[in-house]
């Protein structure tokens, strides 16, 4: 029998921890809350954790540092913002850090759930990738969508996260082709986006961080009023 999922609850308002804990029990996940940095990284360091689910509002420390130091040392593990409303500078930092999806307080537990599953669906679909050709040469760099890794021309190994793989991945299967970001976000994350959803910009932002060089423009290229494009030469090597 599969076990289910183990949702790691952060949020400093006991009474937010004890309602979503209850509601994601009662949808099948197994959950686990923490009040604050400190007891989130004991969870870590104690349990297998799925996937976080992470408010930016921490007595002990900012949840965007804590989204950044996540992202680094467990790729991955799922991350999902909860941020107030109005708070886009956040949302959008958060991104950048890491995050996988985000969520403005307040919000319906039931848009959290069906965000949970999708970032978790992503995360299975992508570590189940059989391929008979799973490795692609682009630019001097080669991606294993089987191992889910990246190599850069000098042999070092570039650390993504799971939405930062997902997305390349879209890329190396479609050279050549624009996408828009609608079409981007359905491809990876399974979505469709509200008019002022910026996460895949700042996904391909953090790509080009990545990847580097004086040519990462031209890489991952901008088509004004389309979308993007992988405009190098993609070859599949197995």
């Amino acid at each position: 029998m599969e076990t289910a999922p183990h949702i790691l609850v952060v949020d400093d308002d006991p009474e937010i921890c004890r309602l979503l804990t209850k509601y994601l029990d009662s949808q099948g996940f197994r959950v686990t809350s923490a009040g604050s940095r400190a007891e989130c990284e004991a969870c870590l360091a104690e349990q297998f954790i799925d996937l976080v689910v992470l408010d930016v509002m921490l007595p002990d420390g900012s949840g965007l540092d804590l989204c950044r130091s996540l992202s680094t040392r467990f790729p991955q593990l799922g991350v999902i913002l909860l941020t107030a409303l109005r708070e886009d500078v956040d949302r959008i930092i958060g991104l950048e850090f890491g995050a996988d999806d985000y969520l403005g307080k307040p919000f319906n537990p039931r848009e959290l759930v069906a965000r949970i599953r999708a970032v978790l669906r992503r995360g299975r679909a992508a570590a189940s990738v059989a391929l008979p050709e799973t490795r692609f040469q682009f630019a001097g760099y080669v991606a294993d969508l089987e191992q889910r890794s990246v190599t850069a021309p000098d042999g070092s190994v570039i650390e993504l996260t799971g939405g930062e793989f997902d997305l390349l991945a879209v890329f190396l299967l479609r050279p050549g082709r624009v996408l828009s970001r609608d079409n981007l976000l359905t491809l990876t994350q399974g979505r469709t986006p509200d008019p002022y959803d910026r996460s895949i910009d700042i996904l391909i932002s953090r790509l080009r961080r990545k990847l580097g060089g004086a040519s990462v423009f031209t890489l991952l290229k901008t088509v004004r009023n389309k979308g993007y494009q992988m405009a190098t030469f993609v070859e599949r090597v197995r």
